[in-house]
């Protein structure tokens, strides 16, 4: 199964001065272009303890020049893996476009107030399971799922404010590298990487394919 990319490639002179405006750019293109969900990513962390990395899709819900912005269950497995090593990376697959972009760098909980100002903005039924679900924890079936569910929308019903669940939150990810990878015809696809150096500025790298 193999698909044949584009001639038309990603150069040093087309690249923003800084990877947060470079991000916006393909970010607004990979949007126009009807891809579903071009705010989902696949999101890695890493257990210190066993060394071993795992992977999940989340939808990224805010990027800025401070850095890309996710909310979560601080219980989840990821959650308590950030708490042990905040190291992450985040990966953008936009297939259809045949473009990628990688990003490494530090997670660190946004403020509550942050918090609580996004989770209002939540539809009302999401508001409730982010309380119904431990997300990571076992269950013994979804019956027990769908009860906690209906526990909680008839203590909330939809005219009433939901609190913030105390162990639900953001993390916002401050890159130190963002790659851009656009495919190429022949599998010489080109790679450029931002690298973060000291003083805060942004060094751009060429990758082999």
């Amino acid at each position: 199964m193999r698909e044949h990319y584009r001639a038309e490639g990603l150069a040093e002179a087309d690249l923003a001065a800084g990877p947060m405006e470079q991000f916006t750019r393909w970010f607004e293109e990979a949007a126009a272009s009807g891809i579903f969900e071009p705010n989902a990513m696949i999101v890695s962390t890493a257990d210190p303890a066993t060394e071993r990395p795992s992977s999940r899709t989340v939808l990224l819900k805010q990027f800025d020049e401070r850095g890309f912005v996710f909310y979560t269950n601080y219980g989840s497995r990821k959650g308590r893996e950030l708490t042990a090593n905040p190291q992450i990376s985040l990966l953008f697959p936009w297939h259809p476009i045949a473009r990628q972009v990688v990003v490494s760098g530090v997670a660190e909980r946004t403020g509550r107030d942050e918090t609580a100002a996004y989770f209002r903005t939540r539809p009302h039924g999401s508001q409730l399971g982010a309380w119904a679900s431990e997300q990571s924890s076992m269950l013994a079936s979804r019956e027990e799922l769908d009860r906690l569910y209906g526990e909680l929308a008839d203590r909330y019903p939809p005219d009433t404010q939901v609190p913030v669940p105390p162990e639900w939150g953001g993390y916002r990810v401050r890159p130190d590298s963002v790659e851009f990878w656009q495919g190429r015809e022949n599998r010489l696809h080109d790679r450029l990487r931002y690298a973060l150096m000291d003083g805060g500025t942004w060094r751009v790298e060429r990758l082999c394919p």
